[in-house]
């Protein structure tokens, strides 16, 4: 027995983000990373910045 779902081709998932998105990301980040007073929460903003920069 033969589903609708089982005849559609499989698609690929939507992305979260746009291309668009990833420079106003950054720059919220970096302002965060710059203005956060916990040195370990700004490390770890500073990696996030970084992984940021890679994927977009």
């Amino acid at each position: 027995m033969s589903t609708e779902t089982e005849n559609r081709p499989e698609q690929r998932p939507r992305a979260i983000f746009s291309n668009a998105d990833f420079p106003m990301l950054k720059t919220a980040v970096a302002h965060y990373a710059r203005t956060c007073e916990d040195p370990a929460e700004a490390t770890r903003y500073a990696n996030l910045l970084h992984r940021l920069g890679r994927a977009g």
